[in-house]
């Protein structure tokens, strides 16, 4: 029954995950299950609980939210969805001594493909917004802590992100403008192993 319900897909980052809920519609529009625990955590090899739902619109096209990331004692892993329009997501692996260390998967999520991409703690996390009016919502597993909120650039080049449009074309908030650049990161997040 669960495997009918949502469809799993490991990235080339195995602990990067893409949950795809089955879609179930008639004339009236269509239902979909976005999240079921006992699925999941089977399927990321640990218990996860998610303690805040969070919500974002971007009005604009090529809106860029990122990277972001929380500090220690408050990293946060974050399982993403679109609710309406499009956007690339973005997750960097930032866990020193990780075989995918540097390494980023880049996901399309639309309202239309209900796909989800979950972000595990110690990635970095960012989008870009691919239509007008995009909202994004993510059940995160720890709590926005400001002292612990930080960024690195998005468009960092050691990170070699293919985000399909020039620096020039973002529309950046004042924090991702001033964003460190991943050398300069003092990274306190480390690779647990398989």
């Amino acid at each position: 029954l669960l495997e009918c319900i949502m469809e799993f897909e490991r990235t080339s980052i195995a602990d990067v995950v893409i949950v795809t809920p089955r879609r179930f519609g008639d004339a009236r529009g269509h239902f979909i299950e976005t999240y079921r625990a006992a699925a999941f955590n089977e399927v990321v090899g640990q218990e996860i609980a998610f303690v805040q739902d969070n919500f974002s619109y971007s009005a604009q096209v090529d809106t860029v939210r990122g990277l972001h990331f929380q500090l220690p004692p408050h990293p946060q892993g974050k399982l993403v969805r679109c609710a309406r329009g499009a956007l690339l997501d973005i997750a960097v692996d930032a866990r020193v001594g990780s075989p995918t260390f540097g390494q980023h998967v880049a996901v399309e999520l639309t309202a239309d493909n209900d796909k989800q991409l979950w972000v595990p703690p110690g990635f970095l996390h960012g989008f870009r917004t691919l239509t007008p009016d995009t909202e994004i919502t993510y059940k995160c597993t720890d709590y926005y802590v400001p002292t612990c909120d930080s960024a690195v650039a998005w468009d960092d080049p050691d990170l070699n992100v293919d985000w399909g449009l020039p620096a020039s074309k973002a529309i950046l908030s004042d924090k991702d403008r001033k964003a460190q650049s991943f050398a300069d990161f003092d990274n306190p997040f480390t690779y647990q192993g398989a």
